[in-house]
């Protein structure tokens, strides 16, 4: 229990909340690496995905391909940028965006090719043209697993942003790494503490904007 009570003593100090090193700070970081790689690999997966949903043509390939980035570690994709490209952001949003892209396109390829086909046909007996079609029945009757896949992004993004403290750049990760560094332990729990926040309020977040979204998208398809 001393622990725990180090770790409140910690989050009153109020020169962690503030600065450069605190918090407040290190929060802002953190969520410009997470929100930029994820809207970088979402405007790559969601037209990729779109396509070979649609026309599920090189599908196994495209999708396998980029599976290839998770199978490395961020770590050393960023330690080995670094070498490549100097030592900056680029490196961090390299892996990140490697990580994120996955789910999102698995998730949209699947959405739009196992779309009701019922429907699908319907539509076309309506007059619809294959490009209203998908805009109008496929994309939405696919939202709710597009959603899942940019939740599921978002999370693995916010747990492995850590990793660019590693490479001695910013963010939440700080806490731990310089935590460790220096035996302060209150300090690695407050990191963990916070990142397991923020993971905690994007998924809620996120939950809400994919409910309200959906109450909106689906009735359109109907």
């Amino acid at each position: 229990m001393d622990i725990v009570h180090q770790t409140w003593l910690w989050f009153l100090q109020a020169d962690h909340w503030r600065g450069d090193l605190g918090i407040w700070h290190r929060f802002g970081e953190h969520l410009y690496y997470v929100l930029i790689s994820l809207a970088i690999g979402a405007l790559i997966a969601q037209p990729l995905g779109v396509l070979l949903g649609y026309w599920r043509r090189g599908a196994f390939f495209a999708i396998n391909l980029f599976n290839i980035g998770q199978a490395f570690p961020s770590l050393g994709i960023i330690l080995l940028c670094i070498m490549l490209l100097g030592f900056n952001d680029v490196p961090v949003f390299i892996a990140l965006v490697a990580l994120a892209i996955p789910p999102m396109l698995t998730n949209t390829y699947v959405g739009i090719s196992h779309a009701d086909q019922t429907l699908c046909d319907a539509a076309k007996a309506m007059g619809m043209t294959p490009l209203q079609s998908l805009l109008k029945v496929r994309i939405p009757l696919a939202m709710p697993l597009i959603f899942a896949g940019i939740r599921t992004s978002l999370l693995q993004l916010i747990a492995t942003a850590v990793v660019a403290a590693y490479a001695g750049l910013d963010g939440l990760g700080r806490f731990l790494i310089d935590g460790l560094g220096q035996r302060d332990y209150p300090q690695v729990i407050a990191g963990s503490v916070v990142i397991s926040l923020l993971a905690v309020g994007c998924e809620l977040l996120m939950s809400q904007v994919a409910k309200r979204w959906l109450n909106f998208a689906i009735p359109t398809a109907g």
